[in-house]
């Protein structure tokens, strides 16, 4: 183990999963933990499952809390990293300005600091994956909803309210469907792993021909973006007529990044993004056809590289730069 004041429990809060690691300053996993998030128990049990969480990860390595520089964590929903409110997570009921940052520092006995978990991921992708080395990136998670983290010159962008990077509800159709955050037409209503299955499910309803039904045993409900993503490899057209109009709806909302800050690097990440070539191409080249030739010729599209340690990861770098450990937000 590095030396005591290298260390940062670093966490990722969920809406399903609680994912709790010691991670040290050159992103290494020193020992992780993993539990469901008890989201329909309320605030009080996830709290409770997050300490215990980072009390079996501080056992499993001989860890006390002293041992720990700072914690940090990843939480799902509109955070404030200034503050350490998370004002709202919708996927968590009940959480409305839940002064999380304060919580969690009496409960562990340790400063800790805050940060929306798509940023997170942002940062841990600067500093220990794809982009690292880049001063301008988008970082965009693709999965059951979309999210984003901005990086302007090296450093995370948080904007006036703390709250920049909520790039999935860019309104792309303001006739589209309803989104949970109020309004219509979202970037992720259209282009999410949700969006995919829920598309596949109306129209197997309708009764389209489709193989997508008995691969998900029968069970319409049971139509998951991986089933679509299967019958389309197996050859199902509407599978990959779906695929394709995620897609459409992918690039739509890449151009208007591109656009808007012409970084140099867009990361894709998150569940969806695993479809690959049969998603991505067709995204990228939608992309191509709406945003300005001169910022499109300069932005490069890579895969994220950290998978589900992306967001661990980036709390963890968050931290680190908040104490000054390391220059966290600065790649390379």
């Amino acid at each position: 183990m590095q030396e005591k004041d290298s260390v940062i429990l670093s966490i990722d809060l969920g809406g399903t999963k609680i994912l709790t690691a010691l991670v040290d300053e050159h992103g290494s996993i020193l020992a992780r933990d993993y539990v469901e998030t008890p989201a329909t128990e309320g605030q009080n049990a996830t709290i409770q499952a997050m300490v215990e969480a980072s009390q079996r990860v501080m056992r499993r390595m001989n860890t006390a809390s002293s041992a720990l520089r700072a914690v940090g964590i990843g939480a799902a929903g509109l955070v404030d990293s200034r503050t350490g409110i998370l004002y709202t997570a919708p996927h968590l009921p009940g959480w409305n300005n839940v002064p999380l940052e304060r919580i969690m520092s009496e409960r562990l006995d340790k400063k800790t600091y805050i940060v929306n978990d798509a940023n997170a991921a942002a940062l841990g992708e600067l500093r220990y994956g794809a982009a690292k080395g880049s001063r301008d990136c988008i970082y965009v998670t693709v999965s059951t909803g979309i999210g984003g983290g901005i990086i302007i010159n090296g450093e995370l962008y948080a904007g006036a309210a703390g709250t920049a990077g909520e790039l999935g509800h860019m309104v792309i159709d303001d006739d589209g469907p309803l989104c949970n955050c109020g309004n219509r037409g979202c970037w992720e209503m259209l282009a999410s792993g949700t969006a995919l299955s829920g598309e596949a499910q109306r129209l197997v309803k309708e009764g389209r021909v489709t193989t997508m039904s008995s691969l998900a045993g029968g069970l319409t409900g049971g139509i998951t973006a991986q089933i679509v993503h299967q019958a389309a490899q197996a050859g199902d057209e509407l599978a990959k007529s779906l695929i394709n109009k995620n897609a459409y709806y992918l690039g739509v909302g890449l151009a208007n990044l591109v656009n808007l800050f012409s970084p140099e690097l867009v990361v894709i990440g998150g569940g969806l993004s695993n479809i690959g070539d049969m998603l991505l191409r067709p995204a990228y080249e939608e992309a191509s056809r709406r945003a300005f030739k001169q910022p499109y010729g300069t932005t490069r599209f890579v895969r994220a590289a950290l998978g589900s340690d992306s967001g661990i990861l980036g709390a963890a770098a968050f931290a680190m730069g908040k104490i000054g450990r390391t220059k966290a937000t600065h790649g390379g």
